[in-house]
């Protein structure tokens, strides 16, 4: 999310989570000093890729984030610090066929979900999926999310891998690039096109 107006449109879908991107190469940064408002319990993320600790710990007081999504090549030690501020913390993977899911170990008691993306020329945002059957090779209980090119085409999809045990501890689903009119700015209708149909079997 990026434009104040539409924040507060997308709010009224009441997704679990919005996300704010802190990253400065990416064409989707949050730049206004606008503090955030959106409904309870409307959870706000703060994502980085590879930031200093004390401008995420500034940013997270500043906008009073209740999580923080780390997506770059952060260290568990790293996420416990970043732990130690009072949020959640996601750490994101980009996942491929070579993808070696026994490294997440050692990040396991120092966040509160992972997030597996596509591997791609970006650290998020390509709008591709990997092989969801890869993550059969996940053995570990922390949840996490499902994300890379999620759009409207996807749902009998997600609902298929919902029913499957690789998503026993799927928490949600990301969604961003395939759902946009421009960078940051989300197509309201396709959101609520993409409630509609995942909840219309109750999934």
């Amino acid at each position: 999310m990026k434009y104040p107006e539409n924040i507060q449109d997308i709010s009224t879908l009441h997704p679990d989570y919005l996300g704010f991107i802190f990253w400065e190469k990416s064409q989707r940064k949050f730049d206004t000093n606008e503090i955030l408002e959106v409904p309870s319990p409307i959870k706000k993320v703060a994502v980085f890729v590879d930031e200093e600790e004390e401008k995420i710990k500034s940013i997270v007081d500043y906008y009073t984030f209740d999580v923080v999504q780390l997506h770059g090549s952060e260290t568990p030690e790293f996420c416990e610090v970043i732990k130690s501020y009072g949020v959640d913390v996601i750490k994101a993977f980009s996942v491929d066929e070579n993808f070696d899911f026994k490294q997440l170990t050692t990040y396991e008691p120092h966040i509160d979900y992972f997030l597996f993306d596509t591997k791609g020329k970006l650290p998020g945002g390509n709008g591709i999926s990997f092989d969801w059957d890869l993550l059969s090779q996940y053995t570990l209980e922390k949840p996490f999310f499902l994300s890379g090119g999620i759009g409207l085409t996807s749902v009998d999809a997600i609902k298929s891998f919902l029913s499957t045990e690789n998503a026993k501890y799927c928490h949600g689903i990301d969604v961003n690039s395939r759902f946009e009119k421009k960078k940051g700015f989300k197509n309201y209708s396709k959101l609520k096109r993409l409630k509609r149909r995942l909840y219309e079997n109750e999934i």
